[in-house]
């Protein structure tokens, strides 16, 4: 085997390895119901069964789940997710933010998830971290990997802003980001930029991809996840 190939089949390997992380942290990153308190234990064995820079943030994050209740639990999401820009799940946005470029890159993600069998349920955006994340374990774990590699600048900011928050589940997001490889020199100053200035701000071309105006990005129904 050629030194190239060996680092093809490693990579391989690693993107493998990293698709049971990406299933549960697509189920951590859900809406805290009733379905999803059902499934800790088994998504406590899976991150058992992980790398512990990856593993470890999910124990911190499924600590706060046994320790807190399922109200409040619930009441959090909602005012960390639904009512706060800074941290939207709908990666896109970081990028294009309301604009007609954003329009093409939810078409683009849903042709990704079409070429792999996959189809969405009508109450879900294509770009939500738990869709894209669900996609990479489930559907086709090299393209779902390119697919949150080509958001990491949002992601990292994603991750900072439920940092600065002091959020729970800013440690779900350490552990995606464990999966993926170090921000680049030219990532960092998209994010330096992002938190400077935002994301565009242009109020057109997103049908039929946009959220109701009446709401905030994250106040999309919780995505059940990207396989129909």
């Amino acid at each position: 085997m050629t030194p190239t190939s060996k680092r093809g089949a490693a990579a391989r390997e690693g993107t493998a390895r990293h698709a049971a992380a990406w299933q549960a942290q697509s189920l951590l990153l859900g809406y805290p119901d009733e379905r999803l308190l059902e499934r800790v234990r088994l998504v406590r064995a899976v991150t058992d069964t992980l790398p512990d820079r990856v593993a470890e943030p999910l124990r911190r994050f499924l600590g706060h789940l046994d320790r807190t209740p399922a109200t409040d639990l619930a009441a959090d999401y909602v005012a960390t997710f639904d009512h706060r820009k800074r941290n939207c799940l709908f990666l896109t946005y970081y990028a294009h933010g309301d604009t007609r470029n954003r329009g093409a890159a939810l078409l683009r993600l849903k042709q990704t998830y079409a070429a792999a069998g996959l189809r969405l349920t009508d109450d879900e955006l294509p770009d939500h971290l738990c869709v894209v994340l669900e996609f990479a374990a489930t559907g086709d774990p090299e393209a779902g990997r390119r697919l949150l590699t080509e958001h990491r600048a949002g992601l990292e900011l994603l991750r900072l802003a439920l940092r600065d928050a002091r959020s729970a589940w800013a440690d779900v997001l350490d552990s995606v980001s464990a999966t993926l490889p170090p921000l680049a020199g030219d990532e960092r100053e998209a994010v330096a930029r992002l938190a400077a200035q935002g994301p565009p701000e242009e109020q057109v071309g997103l049908a039929p991809f946009a959220p109701p105006p009446s709401g905030e990005f994250g106040a999309m129904p919780a995505p059940t996840g990207g396989r129909s």
